[in-house]
This record gives C-alpha cells, sequence and structure tokens, in this order.
C-alpha cells in the first residue's frame, strides 16, 4: 500500500470545523483527527487542542501553499490572525498502516440535546426515550452536527419547527439540518450549497436517513418560492450579504434561523438584521458562538 501524509496545523480550536471543511474540500483528505486527550486516575494529563491533523493521500498540489491562500481568503472576509490561529503547518510522510480508520476512533455519538443524537456511520446505537438520530459520516461535508454553529441551528429547529413546515437550508453542506426538519415533520426540506461537492454527499446522507430531501447547486438570491422556515449557518460576513434574500425567501411570519456567528462578530450580523427590518425572537449561545432566531 502506498504512503500517506500527515500535515499538522496549528488552529484556533473554535475555527477546527471549518478549516477542516477548507481540507476536504481543497486537498485529498481522507480524515483529520481534532484534539486528543490522555487521562491519567481521571486527571487529563495532555491534549492537542489546537493542532490539527489531516491525512493526505498524496500532495501532487502543494497542500502548503493552499491553506495560506484559503487563510489570506479568511481574512478577507474579516477574520483576524487571532480569531483563525497562526496555521504554522509541519509535513510528514507516514508508513500506511490502518490510517483511514484511525481518524475515526475519536468520534463517537453527539448528544445535541435530549432529544436529538448525532451518529457516525460506521457506529451501532440505539436510541434513548424516543431521540431522533441522524447517521452521518463526520468529516464528510460541512455540518456533521459536532460543531456549536450547528448544534445551535438544530436546536432552534427542535424549539420552532412546526409540524407541516416547510424549510430551506441555505449553505447545507453535509444536509443535516434538512434531514432533521424532515424527522421533526417538515413537509418538505430544501437545501442548497455554491460547493458542488457537498450536493451528492447530501443526497446520500439523505438516503441513509431514510428521508426526503431536495439538494442542489444554488445560492439564496435564486430562489423563488418561499419557506416557514429557513436556516443559515455561514459565515457572518455572508450572512451581513444575504440577509436581504433571506428574507425574500421567507414566508409572512417565516422563522431564519442565523447561525455561523463567534460573539465578536456579532454586531456585524445585527446591523443586517436591523436593515432588513427583521425582528429577533431568540438568542442561542454555545460556546464562544451565538445564534440568532428572527421573524419578518
Amino acid at each position: 500500500m502506498n504512503n500517506y501524509y500527515e500535515l499538522k496545523i496549528s488552529i484556533n480550536p473554535e475555527m477546527e470545523e471549518i478549516i477542516s471543511d477548507i481540507c476536504f474540500s481543497n486537498l485529498s483528505c481522507e480524515g483529520v483527527v481534532l484534539a486528543e486527550e490522555t487521562y491519567k486516575d481521571l486527571v487529563m494529563t495532555a491534549t492537542t487542542e489546537g493542532t490539527l491533523r489531516v491525512f493526505l493521500t498524496d500532495i501532487e498540489e502543494n497542500p502548503i501553499e493552499i491553506l495560506k491562500t484559503e487563510r489570506e481568503l479568511l481574512k478577507s472576509r474579516g477574520f483576524s490572525d487571532e480569531e483563525l490561529g497562526s496555521w504554522d503547518v509541519t509535513l510528514d510522510e507516514k508508513e500506511n498502516q490502518d490510517w483511514s480508520k484511525k481518524w475515526k476512533e475519536k468520534w463517537t455519538v453527539t448528544h445535541v440535546t435530549d432529544k436529538i443524537a448525532v451518529v457516525p456511520s460506521w457506529l451501532s446505537y440505539t436510541p434513548q426515550n424516543g431521540e431522533i438520530t441522524i447517521t452521518l459520516d463526520p468529516g464528510c461535508a460541512f455540518g456533521t452536527g459536532t460543531h456549536q454553529t450547528t448544534q445551535l441551528c438544530m436546536k432552534a429547529l427542535e424549539k420552532y419547527l412546526k409540524s407541516g413546515d416547510t424549510i430551506a437550508d441555505i449553505g447545507t453542506g453535509s444536509g443535516i439540518l434538512a434531514i432533521l426538519a424532515k424527522k421533526l415533520g417538515a413537509a418538505s426540506a430544501y437545501g442548497c450549497d455554491i460547493d458542488e461537492t457537498v450536493i451528492d454527499v447530501a443526497r446520500e446522507n439523505a438516503g441513509v436517513n431514510g428521508v426526503d430531501c431536495t439538494f442542489e447547486l444554488n445560492t439564496a438570491d435564486k430562489i423563488t418560492e418561499k419557506y416557514d422556515f429557513v436556516c443559515a449557518n455561514i459565515l457572518h460576513n455572508v450572512l451581513f450579504e444575504i440577509m436581504g434574500d433571506l428574507k425574500n425567501i421567507m414566508k409572512d411570519k417565516g422563522i431564519l434561523s442565523l447561525s455561523g456567528i463567534l460573539n465578536e462578530k456579532k454586531d456585524v450580523v445585527l446591523e443586517a438584521i436591523k436593515r432588513e427590518d427583521l425582528k429577533i425572537i431568540d438568542t442561542l449561545n454555545q460556546d464562544q458562538w451565538i445564534s440568532f432566531v428572527v421573524t419578518k
């Protein structure tokens, strides 16, 4: 078997899923490992938090240069050096072993709420007390249910989605929010993304979970349908730019769940909410992330 390459990136842990998604989208990436912790007598003695380990099958294109370009792109979108972390990189060639399985060892069931659990596809899990379970392959696309921003949207769906509602998920990634909406009783669920590589992933995930969703390559400004519930788990600066488009696809008295917002960037989104004359009905927080639920 061919050897593989291990890329280690120094990051701000709060950005781990965004950076993981960049690696899957731009590199020959087969998996990532986030923080690994070592315990002795129930006390943590070591952690790799702040270092993202990325497994690559080849390096035909220079991954370090690609990461530099992507980091500059994030900075142009409003992220600071402190928010991103240094992105200092080491690249090592490794003998092939069971590396393609090793990155899965750290994943387990994610209990988003008492009612919702996200289960990695390779694990067997029995739902507890009527839990809704979503089976996904973590790392295959942005929005695997493990990140705070995704969980905030999932909590908003659980709290505000009504049976029979129609939903649109803008920037759908793995499709997890549309899938959850269907499992919560939505009449229809639509998801779109600007990354064509995730559309097939989202469709596959919907099939695995036994729900009927529509996924396509599209943007909010091209959508003519109106929905009872709209989700947008996107970077704060993108939310600022497309807030009017999101409002346009909401039905009267419709609900819009906005996520992907670092606390220190919330004013950017609040300005757009005010600009579009939307009303905040709930604010959800998790760690350094904030989410707004708004209506017309």
